[in-house]
């Protein structure tokens, strides 16, 4: 009991407590300086009754599906690419792995030099090609591409390294008895790869809807935490981020906090039900 009372103390101290305390700032009216003030379910009318909220909502699902389609689909693509015995494949394994140690918010600033308009290095490239200046970061519809790119660049390396270990776990002679029956590559990897890989790519699709729901820095770092432009990437963390470190309203946020987490709850609740009735 002695080596375990320590990680039960850390557990209430960093996890527990700041959970339950912010279902507390939930029903309260706070604003850091003043006293708090109960308030009962008034800050979850609020939210639900204020225009800017379903904003978030909108571009949040769009972005959310934006991003977990192509990371998904590239990032399978790019580990049944590495499951291969070549020569100089662990170079372009490191490679690909690369942005998952980078820093979200440094690679989001290097991201929005590469998404200006006039001299950014994608407009140049397009350029060369004859396509006209895209408006990466000054147009909303834009923006929330943008945002998208930068967020699938991130996630697809964690999302490989899943999938990855899940193929080389896949036993050899399940292919080599599908060469014999004459199943070409293809057929092989819809037949055999994609459904070993069920319990792995469920646990990608929740990972990504999480990450993407409560996104934030990278939304920050692009739109200097404004949303814009208007509110192209007004997304639920920026909302949140606004209302409890700009407009001080504690107690709005932390029930805006504990909507994002009840709808989280939800879809993971949803995609594991899904998952399961694959098995």
């Amino acid at each position: 009991m002695s080596f375990v009372t320590p990680n039960l103390a850390a557990v209430a101290l960093f996890m527990l407590f700041p959970l339950g305390f912010s279902l507390y700032l939930s029903f309260h009216s706070w604003d850091l300086f003043r006293p708090m003030r109960f308030t009962g379910l008034a800050n979850y009318r609020q939210l639900f009754g204020d225009p800017l909220f379903y904003i978030a909502v909108r571009n949040t699902a769009v972005f959310t599906v934006s991003t977990l389609i192509p990371t998904v689909v590239i990032s399978l693509g790019v580990a049944a690419a590495l499951n291969r015995k070549l020569k100089g494949i662990g170079l372009f394994r490191a490679a690909v792995f690369l942005p998952l140690v980078a820093s979200t918010v440094a690679m989001a600033v290097v991201w929005r030099f590469l998404f200006t308009t006039d001299d950014g290095l994608l407009n140049s490239a397009l350029g060369w090609f004859g396509v006209r200046p895209v408006p990466w970061l000054s147009d909303p519809d834009w923006a929330l591409v943008s945002l998208s790119i930068v967020t699938v660049w991130k996630g697809v390396p964690f999302a490989t390294v899943i999938l990855l270990a899940a193929m080389q776990a896949i036993p050899e002679e399940l292919y080599e008895a599908a060469k014999i029956d004459g199943a070409g590559p293809w057929r092989r990897f819809r037949a055999i790869t994609v459904p070993l890989l069920r319990g792995p790519l469920s646990f990608v699709v929740v990972i990504t809807v999480i990450n993407t729901v409560q996104a934030f820095d990278q939304a920050y770092a692009l739109t200097d935490g404004n949303g814009g432009p208007e509110t192209g990437t007004y997304v639920l963390g920026i909302m949140l981020f606004q209302n409890a470190f700009r407009f001080y309203q504690v107690g709005y946020a932390a029930a805006l906090a504990w909507v994002m987490f009840a709808v989280l709850l939800l879809l993971t609740a949803l995609q594991l039900r899904f998952s399961r009735r694959g098995v």
